[in-house]
């Protein structure tokens, strides 16, 4: 038996151990994004798509600023995504009432079925993962993801995780 206190090991884990955790999440996330890549490539889109239609879903209303901010791209590339999305009837872009210069993204009907397609993919693979890893996994694997997120992103991640939807 182990006479390291749970989580002490954890300081000392070799290059080694630390590889297989890099590679171990590049084949999760691969699994991960599989089955929402077919969904996407049949519909003729990308990753690009479904983030913006995620975080968009998210925060109905959000501004294209916030949206900007939240996938850390350019305003160009942002655009490309949201005139596709907007030209296929997935989202309206509407005005702003206080401030004419914003824009303001809400998911159309179309959009939240893609969404939820997306999603309920996603959320029967980490279902089933989290199921199989036990309760006292999915914690530690929460507080991994956190710890490993900027300050920015965390507040962002934070301010998303504590809103009601």
């Amino acid at each position: 038996m182990n006479d390291v206190p749970s989580g002490q090991s954890l300081l000392f884990l070799t290059d080694e151990q630390l590889r297989q955790g890099i590679e171990a999440m590049y084949f999760a996330y691969r699994g991960f994004t599989a089955d929402p890549d077919r969904i996407l490539e049949e519909k003729g889109y990308g990753r690009a798509h479904h983030r913006a239609v995620h975080f968009i879903n998210r925060s109905q209303g959000t501004t294209v600023n916030n949206l900007l901010s939240i996938l850390g791209v350019t305003k160009q590339s942002l655009n490309r995504v949201l005139r596709a999305l907007i030209d296929d009837g997935l989202v309206e872009s509407r005005v702003g009432q206080e401030d004419k210069r914003e824009r303001h993204l809400f998911l159309t009907e179309a959009g939240q079925r893609l969404e939820r397609e997306l999603s309920d993919a996603q959320r029967d693979r980490m279902r089933a993962a989290f199921r199989a890893a036990g309760p006292a996994a999915v914690g530690g694997f929460r507080q991994v993801l956190e710890a490993m997120m900027d300050t920015d992103m965390r507040r962002q991640y934070e301010a998303l995780r504590d809103r009601t939807t």
